[in-house]
């Protein structure tokens, strides 16, 4: 993972109080980190990750390029992101399963729709969910969501668990990246000319939540088609 001109986080990523006062951050033209928005759903938002998971179990898939991802994977929606040695796509089936994939549960979209209406993007009905599970040391490199149909809709990431450290950049892998510090409940969502920046996760470090263990749980809701 490269990134360019890195800027030093803020606050301390593993300090004991992490920031919990609802919150807005701006961090682009169109792009914001809405602190803290997802806490007062989380006890929606288990049981129906729980629901979807019954049906699609997290796994490792493989890159293109041959490697094992270190962050397991799920989805649910109408779509769901899949990668193999063929390559990255979209898929209204789960290849693990042969089924289609979960319907995404009210509890998420409500959620999606929210934090999309709060950072200036009405309308948006997210067709696809990536739920990603980090344990310490699990990352994501630099990467642009280019695997959709249509740009004119915002990504919405929503974090549960242990912290992570949100690399931030541009529209070149090269550009600098801004280090964004996320804790659980936050909320990034990114659109308009933000749309298509780099972004990545720093791998974990070892830590513990007290609600969900050692692990990080993402939620990416997109509009593939």
């Amino acid at each position: 993972m490269r990134c360019k001109g890195s800027e030093p986080a803020t606050f301390d990523l593993f300090a004991d109080d992490a920031p919990q006062a609802p919150r807005t951050e701006q961090i682009g033209p169109r792009s914001f980190v809405l602190r803290s928005f997802a806490l007062p759903r989380v006890e929606q938002l288990l049981p129906a990750l729980q629901q979807v998971l019954n049906q699609s179990p997290f796994r490792h898939m493989i890159t293109p390029g041959g490697f094992t991802m270190s962050a397991a994977l799920s989805s649910c929606g109408r779509l769901g992101w899949v990668t193999d040695r063929s390559g990255y796509r979209y898929t209204d089936t789960d290849p693990q399963t042969g089924q289609p994939w979960p319907a995404m549960p009210d509890a998420l979209m409500q959620l999606a729709q929210a934090a999309a209406i709060e950072a200036g993007f009405p309308g948006f009905i997210p067709d696809a969910c990536l739920i990603n599970r980090y344990v310490p040391g699990a990352k994501m490199s630099l990467h642009q969501d280019k695997n959709e149909q249509r740009y004119e809709w915002p990504v919405v990431s929503v974090s549960l668990g242990i912290p992570a450290m949100f690399l931030f950049g541009g529209d070149q892998r090269t550009d600098p990246c801004q280090r964004v510090p996320l804790f659980h409940g936050d909320v990034v969502v990114w659109g308009g000319e933000d749309r298509l920046r780099y972004h990545g996760i720093v791998a974990l470090k070892q830590a513990e939540h007290p609600l969900l263990g050692e692990q990080r749980i993402n939620f990416t809701f997109r509009r593939a088609e």
